[in-house]
């Protein structure tokens, strides 16, 4: 089932639709995640082919901390995302005050490409157990798969599985799971889900129990 991300993409009426996915299955696919504030913004031809009429939006940025992407970038001064929002373009505010998170792959040429499909929050949007998590939490659950609930029943079908319920008890995708848990990889290869800090105020529903 592909759901449209409607709390980033308000304007869209054209397609760019997403497989939903929790934010740490983002982030492990993902070859670059960084913290960053963006300078400035221009838009630039898309490639070298003077036929190819396809812009890009190049966003300036000053990076704050790098999670990932170590052993192929050491910083980042540009990241690239299409022109049109159609073509899943992000819309980043270039005053150099807000911070992001930034999650995108690194193009053969070395550039760094995001798009609304990769992880893309407001620094401040994000919850203190998703701020810890991104140093060492969400890796450690890279070898897990995240399925995501939409009606019950659900079950889980591999030791390695655990279970996203957000959509089928919120009706929303970043709701108190994947703000607050991730799904980490015990020493026997079983995955399940896990919150660090302090208790949760409300607990999410394991549908896969009677």
């Amino acid at each position: 089932v592909l759901l449209l991300l409607t709390h980033r993409i308000q304007e869209l009426v054209e397609a760019c639709s997403c497989a939903p996915a929790h934010p740490q299955q983002l982030i492990c696919d993902s070859a670059l995640v960084i913290r960053a504030k963006i300078s400035s913004e221009k838009v630039v031809p898309a490639s070298d082919d003077p036929l190819d009429t396809h812009k890009m939006i190049r966003y300036e940025i000053k990076q704050i901390k790098m999670f990932k992407g170590f052993e192929k970038l050491k910083d980042v001064q540009y990241v690239y995302t299409p022109f049109d929002s159609s073509l899943c373009g992000v819309k980043l505010e270039a005053n150099n005050k807000k911070q992001y998170l930034l999650t995108g792959q690194i193009l053969n040429d070395g550039k760094v490409f995001i798009h609304l499909c990769n992880y893309i929050e407001p620094w401040d949007d994000l919850s203190l157990s998703q701020k810890k998590s991104l140093n060492q939490r969400y890796q450690m659950g890279c070898g897990c798969k995240i399925t995501t609930c939409y009606m019950v029943p659900c079950s889980i079908t591999a030791p390695n599985e655990c279970l996203w319920t957000d959509w089928l008890i919120e009706r929303k995708l970043y709701g108190h799971q994947a703000k607050h848990y991730a799904c980490i990889k015990r020493s026997d290869g079983t995955c399940s889900w896990y919150r660090g800090g302090p208790p949760p105020e409300k607990e999410f529903i394991d549908i896969s129990e009677p």
